[in-house]
Formats: C-alpha cells, sequence, structure tokens
C-alpha cells in the first residue's frame, strides 16, 4: 500500500494538463511552477495584479459587434492583436527549445515576438520561426554591430531597455546603428517621455522593468495615463507588467496604450508546454480581449477609450 501511494503521488506531481485544456494563465502559471525548479521560477513568479482591480468596465448593449477586428499596424508590420510576445533573456533555462519554442508559438498564435540581444540561441536560427514578424531588444551595451545584424535579419524595430545609469547616450548609439524605429523601454513618467521623444525614440514602451525590482514602485498601468499624455500621439506608447487577462489588456487601450508587451506568462507556457503553451498563452489573451470588447461594444481598437473604465480607489 506505502508503495502504491508513492507512485500515485508521484503521477500526481509530474503530471499535467494538455494545452489544449488550459483555460487561464493562472493555471499555466500553476503548471510552470511545477516543472521548474523553485529559484528558476521565482524569476518569473506572480506580479502585482491590484492596479488593474481598481478598474471596472462599463458595457454596452445593442451594439454589433459580430464582426470584431484586433488588428493594428505597429511600426511597419501588421498585427492580428495588440499583444506581442515581450522579451526575457535567457529563455533556455526554461525550456531546451528557449527563444524557437517561442517564436514558433507566437507565430502559430499571429502574433509578433520580440527577441533579447540576450538570446540563448543564435538570432539567425530563431527569426525563420517568427513567423508573426520580430522586434529585437537591445541594452545600452549591446554591441552596434549585434543591432545591426538583427536589423539585416528584418528586425523592424529595436526596443531599447534603459537602466537608470545609462542616460541617452545608449538611444543614440542604438538609432546610429539601426535604421529602423528605435523604441525607449522603461518609461515611467512624463518627464522621462518627453526626454525620449526629444532624443528621436520613435515608440515608448511604459515598464518598471528593474533589476532587482525596487518596493513601492508604482505599476506600469499606473504610470500609463501621464506618459499618454505627454506624448500625445507623436508615438505609439506600448505597455508590460502585470497583464494577466484580455481584461487587463482592454484596460490598458482603454487608458491609451497602443499594444502590450507579454513577458512573464510567455515564459509560464514555454515552461509547461514550449512552442504549444506559448501559442496557447497568447491565443487565450487574445480570445479574453475580444470578449472584452463585445462586452463594451467596441468592435474595433479605434472605438476603444477611457470611457469603458471607471475607476474605484480604496
Amino acid at each position: 500500500m506505502k508503495i502504491a501511494r508513492r507512485a500515485f503521488l508521484a503521477a500526481q506531481t509530474t503530471s499535467v494538463a494538455p494545452a489544449a485544456e488550459i483555460v487561464n494563465l493562472l493555471e499555466m502559471e500553476q503548471i510552470a511552477r511545477r516543472k521548474l525548479d523553485s529559484m528558476t521560477f521565482a524569476r518569473v513568479a506572480g506580479g502585482d495584479r491590484s492596479a488593474f482591480e481598481r478598474m471596472i468596465f462599463r458595457p454596452r448593449m445593442m451594439v454589433n459587434t459580430m464582426e470584431l477586428d484586433l488588428s493594428l499596424n505597429l511600426f511597419g508590420v501588421p498585427q492580428f492583436a495588440p499583444i506581442l510576445a515581450g522579451p526575457l533573456a535567457e529563455l533556455g533555462r526554461y525550456h531546451p527549445e528557449a527563444e524557437l519554442a517561442v517564436a514558433r508559438g507566437a507565430a502559430a498564435a499571429k502574433a509578433a515576438v520580440i527577441l533579447s540581444a540576450r538570446s540563448t540561441v543564435p538570432l539567425d536560427r530563431v527569426v525563420p520561426a517568427a513567423t508573426g514578424g520580430f522586434f529585437f531588444q537591445a541594452f545600452p551595451d549591446t554591441p552596434s554591430g549585434q543591432v545591426a545584424k538583427a536589423v539585416e535579419l528584418g528586425a523592424k524595430a529595436v526596443f531599447l531597455t534603459l537602466g537608470g545609469a545609462s542616460g541617452w547616450d545608449g538611444l543614440a548609439a542604438v538609432r546610429k546603428a539601426a535604421a529602423v524605429p528605435v523604441v525607449v523601454k522603461g518609461i515611467m513618467n512624463a518627464r522621462d517621455a518627453r526626454a525620449a521623444l526629444d532624443q528621436g525614440a520613435a515608440g515608448i514602451v511604459v515598464s518598471s522593468y528593474r533589476e532587482p525590482e525596487i518596493p513601492g514602485m508604482a505599476a506600469p498601468i499606473e504610470a500609463l495615463p501621464a506618459v499618454v499624455q505627454a506624448v500625445g500621439g507623436r508615438v505609439p506608447v506600448l505597455i508590460d507588467g502585470g497583464f494577466r487577462r484580455g481584461t487587463d489588456v482592454m484596460k490598458a487601450l482603454a487608458l491609451g496604450a497602443r499594444a502590450v508587451l507579454l513577458a512573464r506568462p510567455v515564459v509560464w507556457g514555454l515552461a509547461a508546454h514550449g512552442a504549444q503553451g506559448v501559442q496557447t498563452v497568447l491565443e487565450l489573451m487574445q480570445s479574453d480581449l475580444a470578449r472584452t470588447m463585445a462586452m463594451c461594444g467596441r468592435r474595433n481598437l479605434a472605438g476603444i477609450d477611457g470611457s469603458v473604465l471607471r475607476h474605484h480607489r480604496w
């Protein structure tokens, strides 16, 4: 009996639901938790969602939303939906196929992928799988030759993640090396947004990227309205941080974001089921966004504005 009990418990520990049976991203997170060691999972665990929970929707009735359109054009790349597979470095620690599986999964979901300069797999091996289009994430210390190579391989924009000590020199260097739009990632206030535009940024990603994270920081969704106002429609504003449902994406779009970068949940899908898990994560978010748009009576992205939201403070 003891042997049978141990076998049963082992089976419960190792068996996971197939990707096709997963119904939300939180379920995918739990599978990733079971497949990864605790230290590896801690790098992509959780995320503060309290800011999302302070916003609710104002639904509309009697609006024909039978033909929903989630599409947009972003930096010259047609997108099926405003949800991109965002960048994370060294994905080989989560799955042996690493960025290659992410590119395949994103392509199957008709989504673009942002590939990091700190990729586990050489970029020229990954790019052919990224048929949904790809962008390139660079850092201030990324060699200009690597940036130029990414553009040569087909990157339609470079997402430059700036650290607090790097200043704007990194942006100038990347702009010089890249003959494509350069998007600044890591903006959390209006002043920095205006400075980025002054330095020639072609887009902004509202993101609280810090290593390590600082307790007490505002969530990106809280910083988004001020950044959008400062930009004034001159360039696209994107956002990442804490997105787990299509309703979260809708809230960001209503506050002025053009698209959302999905990073940690993509890694959960990667760890849980490889490329199929990545595809499932992105398609769950796309479907949930479509349902939310229909509930709010919005047929396309152009129809989404702040009137769909009501804010609660507590």
